[in-house]
């Protein structure tokens, strides 16, 4: 997986790309160094950028509340803050799936 990670001082940023109403939540693979994500969520007041968190905090095995929104509020490309996460760390749980 070749994903374009940032370390920061208290976790890392990650960027995706997202694609609401979809058939089925599911990670499916990477996009110009960022994950690719498709939801079922359509993307209306904030409920597809609820749904990726809530995703990515199952995925990853991780609270809800250790990821944050950076920027991409209506965009399809986002990117999240992953507190407590090294970028060494999510990689290797996002190959783990």
């Amino acid at each position: 997986m070749s994903l374009t990670l940032r370390a920061t001082t208290r976790g890392c940023n990650l960027s995706v790309r997202v694609h609401p109403g979809a058939r089925r939540n599911v990670i499916t693979g990477t996009h110009d160094g960022a994950l690719k994500i498709s939801l079922t969520t359509p993307p209306t007041d904030g409920r597809a950028n609820a749904a990726l968190i809530a995703f990515l905090a199952e995925a990853l095995n991780i609270p809800r509340a250790h990821i944050t929104l950076v920027t991409g509020a209506t965009s399809r490309s986002k990117t999240l803050h992953l507190e407590g996460l090294t970028p060494e760390d999510l990689t290797a749980a996002l190959e783990h799936d």
